[in-house]
């Protein structure tokens, strides 16, 4: 089954932040403030997108969404990042509302829509094991008549970390939590629109038949200075720096290499490091 992952990078949706905004003007010159934009690419570049250019099953599609509005140098850094990443396709949107430009996105990237295919949410500050797509497809294969017998099936990792990044390279906590953002996927039966979009994701498995498997761990959940879905909510009290040997735990697994991470991050004194 074709497997798409959907990415938003800074997109100004009419809609789905919890960073709310009175107009258009304030949340734009909110996405593409200097220091935000700036901490949003470091992540994306040692972060998140050295998962997916590591996966072991590299047949997957990866949709990056970003604003028209995008200014030309972080459209040129982005394209530059992108560009030894084969299946992403960079979408440049109007800002619409949120769900329906996901949705239509989705369905749009689809190749074959009559046929049943596997979705992800991907966000530009996590990373996912460098088996994900391989070992997603696996559980969906092994799941066939359950897929088969209904219109979506929730595949969910719920093991993984929480990190927080810096020049001081990564601190981390193990964590285990169902039905979170990064990690998590769903089947769609041919000829259905529904999308991974459609649900929030805790409450996916309200809808929907769902597989929660609680081991290997499968994502690193990305914190940050700007991180919209923890606005306001401390950092979880048990980060601690990895040691050398967990530092190459986490370059085996995740390809995350803390060395790259310490030097993307030099110079800063944030609260990420």
């Amino acid at each position: 089954m074709q497997a798409i992952g959907l990415c938003r990078f800074s997109y100004p949706a009419i809609g789905g932040f919890q960073v709310e905004h009175d107009n258009l003007r304030a949340r734009l010159d909110y996405l593409y403030a200097p220091d935000r934009m700036e901490e949003r690419f470091r992540l994306f570049e040692t972060v998140a997108l050295p998962s997916l250019r590591a996966q072991t099953d590299p047949a997957f599609d990866l949709v990056v969404v970003a604003g028209d509005s995008l200014p030309a140098p972080h459209l040129a850094r982005l394209r530059a990042a992108l560009k030894d990443l084969p299946q992403a396709q960079l979408r440049l949107e109007p800002p619409r509302r949120h769900r329906a430009a996901m949705k239509d996105l989705l369905q749009a990237a689809r190749r074959q829509p009559d046929r049943p295919c596997l979705q992800f949410r991907f966000d530009d500050d996590d990373a996912v094991a460098v088996d994900f797509v391989e070992k997603f497809k696996s559980a969906a294969a092994e799941c066939r008549d359950l897929l088969a017998a209904h219109r979506s099936v929730a595949i969910d990792f719920a093991s993984g970390y929480h990190a927080a990044f810096g020049p001081g390279g990564i601190r981390a906590a193990a964590l285990f939590r169902p039905y979170y953002t990064a990690a998590l996927g769903m089947s769609v039966r041919g000829g259905d629109t529904r999308t991974i979009m459609n649900f929030a994701h805790h409450r996916i498995h309200r809808f929907m038949p769902a597989i929660c498997f609680p081991e290997p761990a499968m994502f690193v959940r990305g914190l940050g200075r700007f991180n919209d879905s923890r606005a306001g909510v401390p950092w979880p009290a048990d980060l601690r720096p990895l040691s050398a040997a967990e530092e190459e735990t986490f370059r085996a697994r995740f390809a995350l290499d803390a060395d790259a991470i310490r030097r993307a991050f030099a110079g800063e004194h944030g609260a990420s490091g």
